[in-house]
């Protein structure tokens, strides 16, 4: 019954209520990123997998301008990304606007972390059974380890999350997050690896 009712239940009204309540806040943050981006926009949006594979676009606030090197190339991610982007990634509110995706039906609260679509060949029978629910924007794998993880071990956590979804388990996925971000345990390890993070590819 949770699974398939008061999980989406609790999304629709867990996710608008933040978005209401908090409104004012986003929108200063908005704007901030609108000036410290150079105008290069204050939302990243990228197709990602959603429930059974149905591409989506996620939703985040966007932490880097688009400066140019000599070549007419983008610059590397490190040196586009802002000061005040860099606190919006480390305080992890660049994932709030994904409630937005979350009200929509895109995506739950409490989920596997929906990757890129170019992984989706890429998965073993087993390993795509993580797309079996709706991605989150949290999960049981970002509470073990995060980037410490392999990505098998990573499936496996997503897998055993899909066959053991109940309201206790997402509670404590919700609790353990927050922790998470009001101590900084695993988030600043996590943000800063974001660059270099080994792509998946493939199990062989």
């Amino acid at each position: 019954m949770y699974k398939h009712f008061f999980k989406r239940l609790i999304d629709i009204t867990v996710s608008f209520s933040i978005l209401l309540i908090f409104s004012p806040f986003l929108l200063i943050i908005a704007i901030l990123l609108y000036f410290f981006n150079e105008g290069a926009g204050v939302f990243f949006l990228q197709e990602r997998p959603g429930y059974k594979g149905k591409p989506f676009k996620i939703v985040k606030f966007k932490t880097m301008n688009e400066r140019k090197g000599p070549d007419g190339k983008l610059l590397p991610d490190k040196q586009r990304i802002t000061r005040f982007g860099a606190f919006v990634r480390n305080s992890s509110i660049d994932e709030l606007p994904q409630l937005w995706n979350v009200l929509c039906g895109d995506m739950s609260l409490i989920g596997p972390r929906p990757l890129l679509m170019q992984y989706l060949p890429l998965y073993s029978a087993e390993q795509r059974r993580r797309h079996d629910v709706r991605p989150g924007i949290s999960g049981w794998a970002q509470c073990h380890g995060r980037n410490n993880l392999t990505w098998t071990e990573k499936f496996k956590l997503d897998v055993w999350y899909v066959d053991n979804i109940s309201f206790k388990t997402d509670c404590s996925i919700v609790f353990t997050t927050l922790k998470g971000v009001i101590k900084k345990e695993n988030i600043e390890n996590d943000k800063s690896s974001q660059f270099t993070t080994e792509l998946f590819n493939g199990n062989n």
